[in-house]
């Protein structure tokens, strides 16, 4: 398994109620998936995708990542599995204004401390999302498309053991939509990256092979293609 879930369970207080996110989950996701966790609003999707990006810890039960026990790593550590092993791909894209789009790649590899042989690795990502000749435009010279595609680069340059997409096309249209979901798909076939998703976007399911279904904190389907 490249990220496991076992008995998970998550809890956030709220003054003097609590609210439960997760109620025990339990799953696994192998090398090279590309998995959805779907759901409405308030199901637990996005809640199991940031225990299994480590930006957050469990209340109760086990998170493995990349083959080691999240609980058992220290916040640096925690950080360092963020940095190397895990891209993250946002739906409102996170770039950094000031910095064109080779900068915004780059950005990733210099936090990860992965320095050799930076430049050629920034252009070979950029090139393989299709932005060969706008490696120097800034975000506000990009269209919403475009920007995502940055998004991906930056999540692939580091070669990470998995890339998690939150909600990846809720800020773009139909056609951009499809065509970053088949980039993805794309970069999932031809390289073996294993992506997870969270939505309710019902084309992002159709586009999976895997759809992990969460209601109220639990799963309550899990249907493989």
């Amino acid at each position: 398994m490249i990220c496991e879930l076992v008995d998970a369970k998550k809890v956030y207080p709220m003054g003097d109620l609590e609210v439960t996110a997760l109620k025990g989950v339990t799953v696994g996701v192998q090398a090279g998936e590309f998995t959805v966790f779907a759901g409405p609003s308030g199901s637990g999707k996005s809640t199991a995708l940031n225990l299994i990006g480590c930006l957050d810890r469990p209340s109760s039960g086990r998170v493995k990542v990349d083959g080691r026990d999240v609980e058992a790593l220290s916040d640096a550590e925690l950080g360092a599995v963020r940095a190397r092993r895990i891209g993250f791909i946002f739906q409102s894209f996170n770039l950094v204004p000031v910095l064109t789009a080779a900068e915004n790649v780059d950005l990733a590899l210099r936090l990860a401390g992965m320095n050799e042989g930076r430049k050629e690795k920034v252009e070979q990502a950029l090139v393989e999302v299709g932005l060969k000749d706008y490696m120097t435009r800034r975000p506000s010279q990009l269209s919403g498309g475009q920007q995502q595609r940055v998004a991906i680069a930056r999540a692939l340059v580091k070669k990470p053991a998995i890339i998690i997409a939150d909600e990846p096309t809720a800020n773009l249209d139909s056609a951009n939509a499809v065509a970053i979901l088949d980039l993805m798909r794309e970069m999932n076939e031809h390289n073996g990256a294993t992506f997870l998703f969270s939505t309710h976007d019902p084309m992002v399911m159709e586009r999976a092979r895997r759809v992990v279904r969460l209601k109220d904190g639990e799963i309550v389907a899990d249907e493989r293609r």
